[in-house]
């Protein structure tokens, strides 16, 4: 499973970045908007850290402003891929895209249904938001397995790409029901680090390297 940051904040990319663990980088208005930077210029300098992947939306609605918004954003660098809504002009321009050499990630799906669209619209990744479908009573996780199994029935090419995620069992569940991608908040991709066993036997190694009276080096 490829594990991209869900953030604007360059700091935070380029920690996850030394850990060898980043394969790419989402944003949205939303994310740009709490780092309080210019979108352009927070967009190029991710691009420059990350060498995966790294979305960037166009705010646009209707197809005409979203080719002449992916225009500006495709210049930044090949690695971007320009992050449409899961609507009829934004598979529209996803086609388009994708027949132009893009990569497009397709955000904001809720249903197994928009995501055959989604893949039949050439998309390079689908993002259906696992957290947000739970906040509503629905299953996230169900929603993920539906997809794998309508994208393995006709071999789609189109990759999973779990959002939204709120904690790291959103994690594992994903990656058992084998999604391409998860994309979430550093905190998050953080917290796989953590177990009290670990903990434990750090604690306890090192109490009896102390008795040891022994140093390395």
């Amino acid at each position: 499973m490829k594990f991209f940051a869900d953030t604007a904040e360059i700091d935070e990319i380029r920690d996850l970045a030394e850990t060898g663990l980043l394969d790419g980088v989402t944003t949205n208005p939303s994310l740009v908007h709490k780092s309080g930077r210019d979108f352009i210029e927070v967009v190029r300098e991710i691009a420059g850290v990350c060498p995966g992947p790294v979305s960037a939306e166009v705010v646009a609605l209707d197809y005409a402003g979203m080719m002449r918004e992916a225009e500006v954003l495709r210049k930044i660098g090949k690695n971007i891929a320009i992050k449409v809504p899961l609507t009829r002009d934004g598979l529209k321009a996803c086609k388009a895209l994708t027949g132009d050499g893009s990569m497009v990630n397709v955000t904001l799906c809720f249903s197994a249904a928009q995501a055959l669209l989604a893949a039949k619209a050439g998309a390079t990744f689908i993002s259906p938001f696992v957290g947000r479908h739970d906040d509503v009573g629905f299953d996230g996780m169900e929603l993920i397995a539906d997809i794998r199994l309508i994208y393995d029935n006709y071999d789609f090419g189109t990759q999973i790409l779990v959002a939204s995620v709120r904690h790291p069992m959103h994690v594992v569940q994903a990656a058992k029901l084998g999604a391409d991608v998860m994309t979430a908040p550093p905190k998050i991709i953080h917290q796989l680090f953590n177990h009290p066993l670990t903990d434990a036997g750090i604690k306890s190694f090192l109490a009896d390297w102390e008795k040891t009276g022994q140093r390395i080096g």
